[in-house]
């Protein structure tokens, strides 16, 4: 019996070895920048450029990437972060991510003609690593309008629940990752005078019938009326989903200031729990001219701190941060971004619902979208002289979450496509490539493609 048991593990352990030695190699883990070409336009000050890997490193890789300037000079009308030496930059992907990043960042003050352009090629990336065909990108000092490429989203660590919203301006072939808990409160920047919730970390929020700020406590609020998630929670206090700015969870800030009261936030949720009271926030918002005055302090302080905050019509939202007691920057300028990738609140049926892997429309800077079925005509097949039978709405969620499945057959939809109208009449058809190891990407890191169809 003792050698029928060592002769099954005998053959257990060869036949072990067998399949091992039989299962395919994974392909080379390449090394690309996100696109071949990066426009930085004249208002713009800085530019985030990306490199990705196919997959993510279990070990740090160093990356050199060499910088070459037409019509300008390292130092002199532009620098990077981090610095150049000789102009090199060395870099370091981080064990465990799939992506690594410098900034280019204008000279203040320096007048540039947009002629000029930084050619940057990689020099050379560690093992296991090589480099793959886009490995030259040209930043042209002006806006370009792109022919299409195809970007992998740099939704940073977190899996299912990345820590990163990423905007996407496809003319530019550009992306921009911000922390999703990097801002607390959006004040709009158009005629209307509100201010938006972070949905994208779950936050809630409930009116407290004062005005006197200093007066509210925890004894004013009742905890469980800002469980939010896992089946908690009611829409009425987060933001409505669709963008519609007059069904914000915060009313429209009045003009009579007595008529503006306390607001208690909850700053993340999504899990049906909420913070210890302590650490609650209470606001109340006022107009100034061309603006708002914000009050805000920890829920049982009895002094507030006070914010003003300035309309910029150049954004569609100001953003602010409880920690800094400042302004911080999320979205591009209105006219610099297209689609918005993100984890945020969202809803399954009538129930609350953190929802990963969305896609939003930039609908506030007249960015139009269109789903478009296979069934009616294919992605390489849609061309110009379809346009006139594609009908496009100006929602903010035609994209939102139909481009996957995260149940049954997991990964990306290919059953259809999406045609992207930006503010300035660009038109891009768009197709998601992957998102989850299901179809051969990596959560976090979305895959999209997409083709000029008309410029404007």
């Amino acid at each position: 019996m003792k050698k029928l048991s060592y002769l099954l593990l005998a053959c257990f352990v060869i036949s072990t070895a067998a399949c091992k030695k039989n299962d395919p190699a994974l392909p080379d883990n390449q090394l690309a920048f996100s696109a071949s070409a990066q426009g930085l336009a004249s208002t713009d000050n800085s530019v985030d450029v990306v490199l990705n890997l196919g997959r993510a490193t279990d070990v740090a890789v160093p990356v050199s990437v060499d910088l070459t300037g037409s019509g300008v000079t390292y130092g002199t009308e532009f620098t990077t972060t981090p610095a150049a030496v000789n102009n090199t930059l060395n870099l370091t992907i981080p064990a465990g991510s799939s992506s690594v990043s410098f900034k280019v960042t204008k000279t203040a003050g320096v007048f540039l003609n947009g002629s000029e352009s930084v050619s940057f090629v990689i020099k050379s990336a560690g093992q296991p690593v090589v480099l793959g065909s886009t490995s030259t990108l040209k930043l042209s000092f002006s806006s370009i309008v792109s022919t299409g490429s195809a970007l992998t989203l740099d939704g940073g660590e977190g899996g299912s629940a990345a820590v990163n919203s990423v905007y996407v301006d496809l003319s530019n072939n550009f992306q921009s990752s911000v922390k999703r808990n990097s801002w607390d409160l959006g004040f709009y920047n158009g005629d209307d005078f509100r201010v938006i919730l972070n949905n994208t970390t779950a936050a809630s929020v409930v009116a407290v019938n004062k005005t006197d700020i200093n007066t509210v406590s925890a004894a004013d609020v009742t905890l469980a009326n800002l469980e939010l998630g896992f089946g908690k929670g009611t829409f009425a206090i987060f933001d409505d989903v669709t963008g519609d700015l007059t069904k914000t969870a915060i009313a429209q800030v009045s003009a009579t200031e007595a008529s503006n009261l306390t607001y208690v936030i909850n700053r993340a949720g999504g899990a049906g729990t909420t913070a210890a009271a302590a650490d609650l926030i209470k606001i109340r918002v006022l107009r100034a001219t061309n603006g708002y005055i914000l009050q805000y302090a920890k829920l049982n302080e009895t002094t507030f701190k006070t914010l003003t905050v300035t309309k910029n019509t150049a954004a569609n939202f100001n953003y602010i941060n409880f920690d800094t007691g400042a302004a911080v920057t999320v979205e591009p300028a209105k006219d610099r971004w297209d689609l918005v990738w993100t984890y945020s609140i969202y809803f399954t049926g009538t129930t609350p619902y953190a929802f990963s892997d969305l896609v939003f429309g930039n609908y506030l800077g007249n960015t139009q979208i269109a789903e478009v079925l296979t069934s009616t005509v294919t992605y390489d097949a849609y061309a110009e002289a379809n346009l006139a039978t594609t009908t496009f709405t100006p929602s903010r969620n035609t994209i939102g979450s139909g481009w996957r499945a995260t149940t049954g057959t997991v990964g990306v939809k290919t059953d259809r496509f999406y045609v992207v109208e930006d503010g300035a009449g660009n038109v891009y058809k768009l197709k998601f490539v992957s998102f989850t190891t299901q179809d051969g990407g990596t959560r976090g890191y979305p895959k999209i493609e997409y083709t000029l169809v008309k410029k404007a």
